[in-house]
């Protein structure tokens, strides 16, 4: 089961490199598209935001994302539209990835 899962990672790995790769070169976003982009916060911005109470701790957003069944394979606490959100990245039991992202300040689940 772990080699299955270390399989599944790394072709997840695979896709996203390739995917770099197609994009290039970066094509110039409109100031419209700017404004959708997301700002992930430094490592230090989010234990100081967990630690002033200003957002739920990352174990509650996953609890309320549910993925009990599956595997976080990457968080991050982003800026999103002025407000703070967990963006999940889940690899569920059949192997395929799932992207949940959750309200940090209500830890309510906002999008699938």
């Amino acid at each position: 089961m772990l080699s299955a899962r270390l399989a599944v990672i790394a072709g997840l790995v695979i896709v996203a490199a390739w995917s770099a790769v197609a994009a290039w070169p970066p094509v110039a976003a409109s100031p419209a598209a700017g404004a959708e982009r997301n700002r992930c916060l430094s490592p230090e911005e989010r234990r100081a935001k967990i630690a002033s109470r200003q957002v739920v701790p990352l174990a509650r957003a996953i609890r309320a994302a549910k993925v009990r069944r599956a595997e976080v394979v990457r968080a991050s606490l982003c800026e999103r539209g002025g407000k703070l959100v967990y963006l999940l990245t889940v690899l569920l039991r059949d192997g395929k990835v799932a992207r949940v992202t959750v309200d940090a300040h209500s830890g309510t689940v906002i999008g699938r």
